[in-house]
């Protein structure tokens, strides 16, 4: 159980000097194309390896060099957590694109669409949308 919490604990810490370095430490222009959004941190139980997910807004051809200056920023990153987190050996970092905001979104998107349709057309009976007793 405290292996657990450990792992937690550096994914946690790894986030926070990540983001912490998206904005103060990484000078590669690539990166600075979107806004980058740190959504998720795996760390391996024995703490070589870390896929950090990230989401970025932008347009997609930006995606994909904001994604580049990432992983070209990953031995710097990695020499930063080690130096910051005070680490023998710091993980082994890899970026992956999150697309779960970037459904969501467009699914949020889509719901609202059709809910404009159908009050346009008048589809919506009163008080349909409240919760109705099983």
């Amino acid at each position: 159980m405290a292996q657990g919490r450990r792992v937690e604990r550096v994914a946690a810490l790894i986030r926070k000097e990540t983001s912490e370095l998206l904005i103060n430490g990484i000078r590669d222009e690539r990166v600075h194309k979107g806004m980058v959004s740190i959504t998720s941190v795996e760390v391996a139980g024995d703490l070589q390896h870390c896929k950090i997910f990230v989401s970025i807004f932008g347009e997609p051809n930006d995606q994909n060099d904001v994604l580049e200056g990432l992983e070209a920023a990953s031995g710097y990153l990695r020499g930063e957590l080690g130096r910051r987190l005070q680490m023998r050996r710091a993980p082994e970092v890899k970026f992956q694109l999150d697309r779960g905001l970037e459904k969501g979104t467009s699914v949020l998107g889509l719901l609202n669409q059709l809910e404009d349709q159908r009050q346009e057309r008048g589809e919506i009976p009163l008080g349909s949308d409240e919760l109705q007793p099983d």
